[in-house]
């Protein structure tokens, strides 16, 4: 597509003078007039070909922003959970959203500079094999207001770039954290205040997006400026050159002219698509630094767990804050076993180390005499049912939310469901399986959301049952039902439970003590 733009762009050009002369025109009124038939022509066929190169450059550059957020999707996914609770998931969506979009603006820009420069080599060769004097003097001018822009206009820009990501990521904090505490902005009556700082932030992101194309604009406007400026020195110097009759220059005054009109244009294109990858530079870092970002690479080999889990000497730090000091610790296949501590002593640190979310800086995790490591961790991963005290359900039905990620098997999902003792309320009092729970669940009590995560857990038969202070914000008689129920449905299964009060750790085969990141 360039090639034939480049070619329809030449060909009027190198042909104007040959034509005049060629034809015999003594009647510049004759000329004119052929002359105006076939630029008609000409521009129609041009914006043809014109309309079907930006179609092919959009679909490409375009086409990019799927794969861009799709890589980058897979990538957050792909990345270790430590990583992970270091990055502000508002910012993660900012980045599949609105930066993977920025940058095929970006790429399309790229492009279309790229293009747009070879047109203007084109063009410049011609007018130096037509006058290089005028053209040197063309040049010159032309560079000087090239640089005069880029050192103002375009530095103005990179800077509202910088600013734009940064009042964006703000304006996508305010909008998840409304969502996600909606229920304590209502009780504190904070909406105001709510309202004000997503004012703030969206003002200032508009104000960016207002001042870059404003500025955007300003390159056109001053090279129309310049072009008329120059086509009028033209004309002069012909005439003073002269004195009287430029008659015999019409044919070199024409091409001058035809030739700016092709070449400011593409002028003006190149430094908006300059001003544009300058505005969205940030993001092209952004999506970058997120791309080659450490990633998991775990293997498929299976391991099996028949006699027990052994600790060796486990450490683990947070950015040099060690939380895991030496511990060491067996767990019997089968066993219940119970983890107190006051908070910041460990326990749900512990806990993630040996379902494999952390990877211990210091000793070994043995699984059967086997060490638990990237090769096998997936296959011990899948081994665990985990509750945790925050859940997170979806928008959706009870069966898409015990199911999970997996496919759903209605009757097993009502066997969970049953196991966790809440099947006959939800067919009781709702539309059973398919009952409709609302976003995170706010259309179930704390107890039956306990119970739909303690379904989920089961799910997939589970050989290790984890809930990390899965019952602390339910009152005593609740905590106690689920409790039985848990217990109940992990009879046969590997338990291990952190809790605060020692009553929830009752029928447990035994009970260690945290304490400043050791066992005790």
């Amino acid at each position: 597509m360039l090639l034939l733009r480049v070619i329809l762009h030449s060909y009027i050009l190198i042909n104007i003078i040959h034509i005049y002369n060629y034809f015999g025109f003594h009647n510049d009124i004759n000329f004119v007039i052929i002359f105006g038939f076939l630029l008609i022509f000409f521009y129609i066929f041009r914006s043809i070909v014109n309309l079907f190169y930006f179609y092919l450059l959009a679909r490409f550059s375009k086409g990019r922003c799927y794969v861009i957020a799709y890589k980058l999707f897979e990538n957050y996914l792909s990345m270790p959970y430590r990583g992970f609770i270091d990055r502000n998931s508002s910012n993660l969506t900012k980045t599949i959203i609105s930066e993977a979009q920025n940058v095929t603006e970006l790429i399309s820009a790229l492009l279309f500079m790229v293009s747009e420069i070879f047109i203007i080599i084109l063009i410049y060769t011609l007018f130096i094999y037509i006058n290089w004097k005028i053209t040197l003097v063309l040049s010159v001018i032309l560079l000087l207001n090239a640089l005069l822009l880029t050192q103002t206009v375009s530095k103005k820009i990179k800077k509202l770039g910088q600013k734009r990501e940064l009042f964006q990521k703000r304006f996508f904090e305010v909008i998840n954290t409304t969502m996600g505490n909606f229920k304590m902005i209502k009780l504190h009556g904070e909406e105001k205040d709510i309202l004000k700082e997503f004012s703030q932030s969206t003002d200032s992101f508009a104000k960016t997006y207002i001042a870059n194309e404003s500025l955007s604009n300003f390159p056109r406007l001053f090279l129309e400026a310049i072009g008329f400026s120059i086509v009028a020195s033209i004309i002069i110097y012909l005439v003073y050159i002269n004195q009287s009759d430029i008659s015999h220059s019409f044919g070199l005054i024409s091409m001058f002219i035809l030739g700016l009109y092709c070449l400011l244009p593409s002028v003006n294109r190149i430094l908006v698509s300059y001003n544009k990858i300058l505005f969205y530079r940030k993001s092209l870092d952004i999506v970058h630094n997120d791309l080659i970002y450490e990633i998991e690479d775990l293997g498929t080999e299976n391991i099996s767990f028949n006699k027990e889990i052994r600790l060796e000497n486990i450490s683990f730090a947070y950015d040099e804050k060690e939380i895991l000091k030496n511990v060491n610790l067996t767990i019997k296949k089968g066993e219940k076993i119970g983890i107190i501590g006051e908070s910041g002593s460990g326990k749900s640190t512990l806990i993630d180390v040996i379902i494999g979310l952390y990877k211990p800086k210091y000793g070994k995790i043995l699984i059967d005499k086997n060490e638990l490591d990237e090769k096998n961790i997936k296959s011990w991963r899948k081994k665990i049912g985990y509750i945790p005290q925050m859940i997170y359900l979806k928008d959706g039905s009870v069966s898409e939310n015990v199911a999970f990620l997996d496919e759903i098997d209605e009757i097993k999902v009502k066997e969970v469901l049953k196991k966790a003792n809440i099947l006959e309320f939800l067919e009781k009092y709702h539309e059973g399986i398919y009952t409709h729970i609302g976003e995170n669940g706010v259309k179930l009590s704390g107890g039956q959301r306990q119970r739909i995560a303690i379904a989920r857990a089961l799910y997939n038969n589970p050989e290790i049952l984890v809930l990390d202070e899965a019952t602390s914000a339910l009152d005593n008689k609740t905590e106690e039902k689920i409790m039985n129920e848990i217990y109940k449905v992990g009879e046969n299964k590997t338990m291990i439970i952190i809790a605060h009060r020692i009553s929830t750790l009752d029928r447990c085969d035994r009970i260690v003590k945290m304490e400043k990141g050791q066992v005790f």
